[in-house]
């Protein structure tokens, strides 16, 4: 019964993130659940299965909210479909002992990935005239981003996301609306792709409700959210927090003295805090600069 909610606790966080960020549902769940010595491939599949359920009432929040560019989301739905199908057979024929540590480096990397992106890298987009994906643009990045999803139990929204804000026209809260809602079908696809390759026996239902249920319960607040919380914050805290988590799973089957353990989470941990607070004093700045900037064309 711990365990089931533990895991619920799991989706409701992972989905309250994913929300809000336009990434990180599939990163951060797959990441606990290799931490409970689950196989890669039973967790990617049953975090697609699960992702199926949160994709589809996440979609319907952030529609509801006006968060979502649906042209984006047609442009991307079938390449990425492909690639999450490919991606999970791929996965499903992996020895889960073999696979395991290289599933959580991709992790640790997708991590670091977001958390670089969000700290050195972020800048406030603004909504001007949008020009949509080409298909030169819309394919190759649905395939390798569907691709990532599957055989990484996370992948659609680090991919796709940072490339969607790099483009001129949609703010963060659509393009997190449209990665969230063109993700039903890339969960759709995985799962249809693991269940083909692995079958039904390996997935524990329970496990699955459990991270439904957290997930539903956090889709309306993250379509909220996304409107109220400034999203450079949550990307540092999420990438620090995928980066420790599949840290943890690297070191215990590649480091084989113990003793250095604490110095290796101690020194992770500084670096998470340091990029925090960084992360505060630039937003902090940027809030003084603002309201300086206000003041004075009040006066003018």
């Amino acid at each position: 019964m711990k365990k089931l909610i533990v895991f619920a606790f799991i989706g409701l966080l992972s989905q309250l993130i994913d929300g809000s960020l336009g990434m990180a549902y599939g990163v951060t769940s797959t990441s606990l659940l290799l931490a409970f010595s689950i196989t890669p491939a039973v967790a990617s599949a049953s975090v697609h299965l699960a992702e199926v359920v949160t994709t589809a009432a996440s979609g319907v929040s952030h529609i509801k909210f006006g968060n979502v560019d649906k042209q984006t989301v047609y442009q991307l739905v079938i390449p990425g479909s492909i690639g999450a199908f490919l991606g999970a057979a791929f996965l499903s024929h992996l020895p889960g002992d073999v696979a395991k540590p290289f599933i959580s480096l991709f992790l640790l990397l997708l991590g670091g990935y977001v958390l670089i992106r969000f700290l050195f890298h972020y800048k406030p987009a603004l909504e001007k005239k949008y020009v949509p994906l080409s298909r030169k643009q819309s394919i190759p990045l649905g395939v390798i981003a569907g691709f990532a999803d599957a055989t990484g139990g996370g992948g659609w929204g680090p991919v796709t996301t940072p490339i969607l804000l790099s483009r001129k026209g949609l703010s963060p809260r659509k393009v997190v609306g449209t990665v969230d809602t063109s993700e039903f079908a890339i969960a759709v696809s995985a799962t249809a792709g693991f269940f083909i390759s692995l079958g039904w026996e390996d997935v524990n239902w329970l496990w699955v409700c459990s991270l439904m249920a957290g997930g539903i319960i956090a889709a309306p607040i993250a379509a909220w959210l996304v409107q109220k919380f400034h999203p450079q914050l949550m990307g540092v805290l999420v990438g620090g927090f995928i980066i420790l988590v599949n840290a943890r799973t690297l070191i215990n089957e590649w480091i084989e003295n113990t003793a250095v353990y604490p110095l290796i989470y101690t020194a992770i941990g500084a670096i998470w805090l340091f990029a925090v607070l960084f992360v505060l004093s630039k937003i902090g700045n940027r809030d003084i600069a603002k309201t300086a900037v206000d003041v004075y064309l009040k006066e003018k």
